[in-house]
């Protein structure tokens, strides 16, 4: 078989460059034919889908839905994260202790009811008076006997009888102007303050972020629980402590993220029709990995 004649550029070469120069050029034909190549995802693939609900990824689930909901997940899960059972935790941290409702909450609660036992004392006092004084009027109509009240009495019974209805008016217009508040905790179920509370939790949880203590950074970790009281137009009226994390490094700071968040967003018509000030108690941890986060 005859050989294969070389053109006269490779001819004059030596045998090992001209293999050389045969071994780049096959190898740059090659790259060029593989990079001519393109590759395209499918539509659907490369199309974004916007949600306007996030949800919480739930590892399990629960046969019975939960009576109390604090968020919105893929599954029913009916608790996790505070139990005494082998379940994974959600952060490093030691379980918190059961937390109990705030000072201000319980002594808000307790005021409601005072004033209404208070109400009703009052009214029962004003019936008996009314119905001693009836019966006085009777008595001096009846037939001759020993007249039981003098007129002075009588007037000063429907000057004390006078005093009580307008104690009872006065303390009812007072009940009636006292501003109408929505105390909220860590369990939400109605969706128009789930959202409200949501982006309040987002705004702070970014702030925090962003600002945290260098103080704290590597060497101080724990949680506390803090009460936001917010006025309808967003403003923010005062910061308690209900439950301080035993590092006041950590308190300080968690009061500070918060007034750095304010103002927070107006109440929505939703909320505004039936709520003035809207009171958040939620329990706040400061983690090993340096992030602020609420529970």
């Amino acid at each position: 078989m005859p050989a294969l004649a070389w053109p006269p550029f490779l001819a004059d070469m030596e045998p090992q460059r001209r293999n050389l120069t045969l071994a780049l050029g096959i190898s740059l034909f090659l790259h060029a034919i593989v990079l001519s190549i393109h590759f395209r995802l499918p539509d659907v693939l490369s199309k974004a889908t916007e949600h306007a609900l996030d949800v919480i990824l739930v590892n399990s689930r629960s046969a019975k839905k939960p009576d109390k909901a604090q968020a919105k997940a893929q599954a029913n899960l009916d608790g996790g994260g505070n139990t005494d059972e082998d379940r994974r935790a959600k952060t490093p941290l030691p379980v918190s202790p059961k937390v109990r409702e705030g000072n201000d909450l319980l002594d808000a609660h307790r005021r409601v009811a005072e004033l209404e036992a208070q109400q009703q004392q009052l009214l029962t006092r004003l019936k008996s008076q009314k119905l001693v004084t009836t019966d006085t009027r009777r008595n001096e109509q009846a037939p001759p006997g020993p007249p039981a009240t003098s007129g002075l009495d009588l007037a000063n019974a429907a000057l004390s009888l006078a005093r009580l209805e307008g104690q009872i008016a006065r303390n009812i217009e007072d009940y009636n102007k006292r501003p109408r508040k929505k105390f909220i905790g860590a369990r939400v179920e109605e969706y128009r303050f789930a959202q409200y509370v949501e982006d309040w939790r987002l705004k702070v949880e970014r702030i925090g972020n962003l600002n945290y203590p260098n103080a704290a950074k590597g060497r101080l970790y724990g949680n506390l629980v803090l009460t936001v009281v917010i006025k309808g137009d967003g403003s923010l009226d005062r910061v308690e402590i209900n439950r301080p994390s035993g590092q006041k490094v950590l308190d300080d700071a968690a009061r500070r993220i918060v007034e750095m968040a304010a103002p927070y967003s107006p109440f929505p018509d939703a909320i505004r029709r039936d709520t003035d000030i809207l009171e958040i108690t939620r329990t706040w941890s400061f983690t090993t990995s340096d992030r602020l986060q609420s529970d």
